[in-house]
């Protein structure tokens, strides 16, 4: 099998391009992958994720679809968040490449934007997260409007079985290409696990290995929306640059927040599994999942965005004893015994307490009443300072019943008379029946 770029016969721009972007020798998923896509056939297409699975199948369908260049090939990308407005003028002018989530993509095309009538290649990259998230329904729609003689490339880091069944639905006779055992980690990246009680510690973990590690900039993984906000905070508030990324951020805001991380005006890029997958940063050392996650298979994506391209990378994971179940599932996912470590913190706290909700802001003695590894341990009982006493000696006497007991607000007969600019309620007849008479 050809491993160098330069026997692929790549027409002399892709062949430039390549070389400039410093790539030699294929990944084993581009040897194998951009053959086969070059002949005209369906494939599918698995791979860790950080192995190169775009270039995969972008390479050979550019090189089929130069014989449409007249000048030079136009692309545009359409996705959901942002105004229409300027993706239907770059679609109006026409373009041979278009990238597009499905949800927006539907959308130009009930607007009469975007015609799919001669569309020759479909690629659905990253299927079976598409799947998990629902968009099933709109990739039917979305295929029912493509002509039915193209070819069809399927690509993803994991197959499951409704993934094996939409290409059973979709793809010709397809080449099934699996280059690694279904949801096996990169070998590039050390994956760590270390216990944790609380948030805090986490936090404190976050600290010692970036300035133990050197670490630059890192990926933190939260499970929730609100989780990664506070952390977010919390973050800034011990110093460090960081910047939020979740599904509550607009599409501008997302794009604002990458942009700075990839510019490097921002160290910590704190987000949900919105960026767990598609994200192609490079050179990002690290990865720390703040929460375990709750699906294994995203485990397998979050630290994907590290030891990308042949790089190594750090893969860290912050486990407290809530996790015992999510750990278990990474190890039957992936195959591989999991050891939790111990890790030995500072005596500092960092600035700033993170309240997880369940309980009031914590002080710094409670780290110490809970055997924090790495912290003195609590003063005894004796030792600790006796509560001071009360300010007012009215409230250490014994209770005393009134003389008398206070009236009833109910109670008219007792109450004085109504004052003269009240004016009193009418007072109303009622009848009631007995039962025996109701029932004759």
């Amino acid at each position: 099998m050809t491993s160098s770029f330069s026997n692929l016969s790549l027409s002399e721009p892709l062949a430039r391009a390549v070389a400039e972007m410093g790539y030699e020798s294929m990944t084993p998923i581009q040897a194998q992958a951009i053959p086969v896509v070059l002949t005209g056939k369906d494939v599918m297409g698995a791979a860790q994720t950080g192995t190169g699975k775009t270039a995969a199948f972008s390479l050979p369908l550019l090189q089929r679809l130069l014989k449409h260049e007249n000048t030079k090939l136009r692309s545009t990308v359409v996705f959901g968040g942002m105004d229409m407005k300027p993706q239907t003028l770059e679609l109006k002018k026409g373009v041979e490449v278009l990238v597009a989530t499905p949800g927006r993509l539907l959308d130009h095309i009930e607007a009469k934007n975007a015609i799919l009538n001669q569309v020759e290649y479909v690629v659905l990259d990253e299927a079976d997260r598409m799947l998990d998230i629902g968009f099933l329904p709109d990739l039917q729609r979305i295929l029912s409007y493509l002509p039915k003689t193209r070819t069809t490339l399927l690509f993803s880091a994991t197959f499951s079985p409704e993934i094996k069944r939409l290409a059973g639905s979709y793809l010709q006779d397809p080449v099934t290409i699996e280059v690694a055992r279904p949801n096996e980690t990169a070998s590039t990246v050390e994956q760590r696990f270390f216990s944790a009680a609380d948030d805090d510690e986490k936090r404190l973990a976050i600290h010692k290995l970036l300035r133990e590690r050197g670490i630059r900039q890192a990926f933190i993984f939260s499970n929730s929306k609100l989780g990664c906000a506070r952390l977010t905070r919390a973050l800034e508030r011990d110093g460090l640059r960081a910047t939020a990324l979740h599904g509550d951020k607009s599409q501008d805001e997302r794009l604002k927040a990458l942009e700075a991380f990839k510019a490097g005006n921002v160290d910590l890029l704190v987000c949900t599994d919105v960026a767990a997958r598609g994200l192609d940063i490079k050179d990002v050392p690290a990865v720390f999942n703040f929460d375990v996650p709750f699906n294994a298979e995203d485990y397998v994506h979050r630290i994907g965005r590290t030891g990308r391209a042949g790089a190594s990378g750090l893969a860290v994971t912050l486990v407290s004893s809530r996790d015992a179940r999510q750990v278990g599932e990474i190890e039957k996912l992936i195959k591989k015994k999991i050891d939790v470590e111990a890790l030995q913190l500072d005596d500092a706290r960092p600035r700033g307490r993170m309240n997880d909700g369940r309980r009031a802001w914590r002080g710094e003695g409670d780290d110490a009443a809970r055997g924090v590894v790495g912290r003195s341990a609590p003063a005894p009982r004796s030792a600790r300072p006796a509560s001071r006493p009360s300010a007012d000696p009215f409230f250490d006497r014994p209770y005393v019943a009134p003389a008398t007991a206070p009236v009833a607000k109910w109670d008219d007969s007792r109450q004085p008379a109504a004052r003269p600019s009240i004016k009193p309620k009418r007072k109303l007849a009622a009848l009631f029946r007995a039962p025996e008479l109701a029932e004759s």
